[in-house]
């Protein structure tokens, strides 16, 4: 039997449902859906772009660009360019962006550890 959700302070002292909601956690998950879901949606387009046009455009996937080097072979090769372009623009933002608030977070959660 399930016990009912109670509004009180656990017993390490640390209202983690209450620093869900505090300003500071609030704008870093802003911070972070806002980068992470346009530049998905992005990738994801352009991923099935590719998949499309290599299942009902096998000619123009088939175009030769230079010797044996097909235009479905570059924009194969760019999907693993925009994955790690991608990974190394998230890294940054995350390092500007995110880190800082987290951290501030990280010690606030501390000190109310420590009692403080």
């Amino acid at each position: 039997m399930s016990q009912p959700a109670t509004e009180t302070v656990p017993p390490d002292g640390i209202d983690y449902i209450a620093e869900e909601r505090s300003p500071q956690f609030l704008e870093l998950k802003s911070k972070h859906r806002s980068f992470v879901f346009p530049l998905s949606l992005a990738f994801l387009v352009w991923y099935f772009a590719y998949v499309l046009l290599s299942s009902f455009a096998p000619e123009f996937m088939a175009q030769r660009v230079w010797g044996h080097i097909t235009l479905g072979l570059l924009l194969g090769l760019g999907q693993f360019v925009t994955t790690f372009a991608i990974t190394m623009w998230y890294v940054s933002y995350a390092n500007r962006k995110l880190d800082p608030i987290s951290s501030a977070i990280r010690e606030d959660l501390e000190r109310k550890e420590a009692g403080e």
